[in-house]
């Protein structure tokens, strides 16, 4: 057994080719061999989310806190409450994010594909893309 101080894990900003406004991603689990698991705390501010992205071997998300959105390609966004869990299947393109009035906090876990990538960037969802949300 092994106790993680919070001291010994990363926080550090979203960045920015990954997510439209202010993104804070804290390590929760990163992968350890033979594990490839990995799960990040991720804080959303008002309006934030992320570009479009695909997971080779797909996605859960755990909705802590907050009211957010998430969206497949081609379908509608559907709203995200405390308490809800998402599962994103391997391949698909997709966005998450906060709501335009509210934070929105989820924990985001993915397994890593054999070469250790678990997820594959797209484009930024667009203002017009999310703006349609928020009418």
């Amino acid at each position: 057994m092994k106790i993680v101080g919070n001291a010994e894990r990363f926080c550090r900003r979203g960045p920015e080719t990954w997510f439209t406004g202010s993104v804070w991603m804290d390590s929760v689990v990163e992968p350890t061999a033979p594990s490839r698991a990995q799960a990040v705390l991720v804080t959303y501010a008002p309006g934030a989310r992320t570009a479009w992205h695909t997971h080779p071997v797909g996605q859960t998300l755990y909705i802590v806190s907050g009211i957010g959105w998430v969206q497949k390609m081609g379908e509608r966004a559907q709203v995200i409450r405390p308490g809800d869990v998402v599962v994103i299947a391997r391949g698909e393109i997709h966005w998450h994010g906060a709501d335009a009035g509210h934070t929105m906090v989820h924990l985001a876990m993915q397994e890593g594909d054999e070469t250790g990538v678990n997820v594959i960037w797209g484009e930024m969802v667009t203002d017009e893309e999310y703006g349609v949300l928020n009418t």
